[in-house]
């Protein structure tokens, strides 16, 4: 264990009493606002009074419209700007969370976006805004500092050993029993910091002027939900000025191939099934992509839906966003109008049963539960299912089911009660992952029923109770018998 994450041991246990506070009990004082009208010259004013470095724009019904801070007035008075209108430079859409948020989602938020301030708000009106010292306790448990270590490498030599403590905190965070929906959340973030990073230096030893890409993330890394057992699921998207889509996927296929083996000696294996940025059926133009998302959504094979299992879950990691945001938006509005495909999106989704039997015992295999396969794998395909079907732009399966809920009529308690077996499973995939001799894939999914106690078997069961009442619902929901 290196000295870095040695020297974090002694102070997690109680760090993490701080992650599950709701935020509104983080507020220590009223937000500093104004309205958007106001000059720069008077915002500053106001900063200097109340010595804070942000203040949160609102409407004249109190709802946050944005942030501006001092550096936006910085540098509009460096142009001369001093008399312009707060809202003239604010930044739109600040990031908020509701009251009830838990703390780690708004250090997770943070890390995300690479802000420093999330606004807290009640019915739409805004209550405080929490900042990255009210959650010192981020860079004390070394998540803020092995993010910036991640960002200012200069190498892959130092990538991987950087990736190598993300690993090993991980571990530590499992033993000391934090928990799955903030931990994968965690991982995964910082996992991103380490693709970007690598991406950004690979980039620089190849020419792609006049190619606008985006690296995409698929699977579980584009869900937010890593596990330690991982291998790389991505793609590229890209739009070529000047050139024809064969002539720029040619210069980016080196690109790519660098970037997948540069993951892997960072500790990220490459993927058994080849769905890589390398392979050039999965770099492609926005229109090619388009094209065979479309033979996906309307032929609806089983081997197109396995395929649209792993691909559906994209996001943008790296590049020129929009791609990805355009073929986000395509994507919705063609499998609205395929109702058909949903269907067989939701026949397919009821393939994996349960691990359980038909009286309440465990379905297991030799003592054994394969706990993605029958477990969360159930969770995520019907919450994919759902978020389709509503164009919802998520695809982290917790928020895809609490968004989905509302229009399915499900209350929030029987939602968190889905949720929180989802992440109690999830949990006990870590914990097997972690241990000092973990099995390698597909092994590292299973639990041994005997080396789980009796309460743990008991919550297990319900668990899968749980994915079997959400796979009832979305049989009924598409009229599949």
């Amino acid at each position: 264990m290196s000295e870095s994450i040695a020297r974090l041991e002694q102070r997690i246990a109680e760090e993490q009493q701080t992650f599950a506070r709701p935020l509104r009990s983080l507020l220590k004082r009223s937000a500093i606002t104004c309205p958007g009208e106001l000059t720069l010259e008077q915002a500053a004013g106001i900063m200097r009074r109340e010595e804070v470095g942000s203040l949160v724009v609102v409407d004249a019904q109190s709802r946050p419209i944005g942030v501006v801070t001092t550096h936006d007035i910085v540098q509009a008075v460096a142009l001369g700007a001093s008399a312009r209108a707060v809202a003239e430079v604010m930044t739109r859409s600040p990031v908020s969370l509701p009251g009830h948020a838990l703390a780690y989602e708004a250090a997770v938020a943070m890390l995300a976006q690479r802000i420093r301030h999330v606004l807290v708000v009640e019915d739409g009106r805004l209550v405080g805004v929490v900042s990255e010292r009210d959650l010192f306790s981020l860079q004390r448990l070394g998540f803020g500092e092995l993010a910036m270590e991640i960002r200012l490498a200069a190498d892959l030599g130092t990538l991987a050993r950087l990736a190598a403590e993300v690993r090993g905190l991980t571990r530590l965070l499992v033993e000391q029993g934090v928990g799955a929906e903030q931990l994968t959340m965690f991982v995964s973030v910082l996992n991103d910091r380490v693709s970007q990073r690598t991406l950004e230096i690979v980039r620089k030893r190849h020419d792609l002027e006049r190619i606008s890409w985006c690296w995409l993330a698929f699977g579980s890394e584009g869900r937010f939900e890593q596990t330690f057992s991982t291998d790389q699921d991505n793609g590229l998207i890209f739009a070529a000025h000047g050139d024809s889509a064969a002539g720029a996927r040619e210069r980016l296929l080196p690109f790519a191939r660098e970037v997948n083996q540069a993951l892997d000696a960072c500790g990220y294996p490459l993927c058994r099934g080849n769905v890589m940025a390398s392979n050039p059926e999965l770099c492609l133009s926005v229109d090619e992509w388009k094209a065979k998302m479309a033979r996906w959504i309307e032929v609806s094979m089983p081997k197109a839906l396995l395929d649209a299992a792993v691909c559906f879950d994209f996001r943008g990691l790296q590049g020129d966003g929009s791609l990805a945001a355009t073929l986000r938006a395509w994507v919705a509005e063609r499998v609205r109008a395929n109702p058909r495909f949903l269907r067989h999106l939701a026949e397919a989704a009821l393939q994996a049963q349960p691990a359980l039997g038909r009286f309440g015992s465990f379905d297991d295999d030799g003592g054994s539960i394969d706990l993605k396969l029958r477990g969360s794998r159930i969770f995520v395909d019907a919450a994919r299912v759902y978020a389709l079907s509503r164009a919802l732009q998520l695809t982290n399966t917790a928020e895809r089911l609490r968004a989905a809920a509302p229009g399915l009529g499900m209350d929030a308690a029987a939602v968190e009660a889905i949720i929180g077996g989802f992440f109690f499973i999830q949990r006990l995939r870590l914990r097997g992952q972690a241990a000092p001799a973990k099995p390698l894939p597909p092994a590292a999914n299973r639990v041994d029923l005997q080396q789980i106690n009796e309460f743990e078997r008991r919550i297990l069961k319900e668990a899968l109770r749980q994915a079997r009442r959400l796979q009832q619902r979305l049989a009924l929901d598409y009229e599949l018998g």
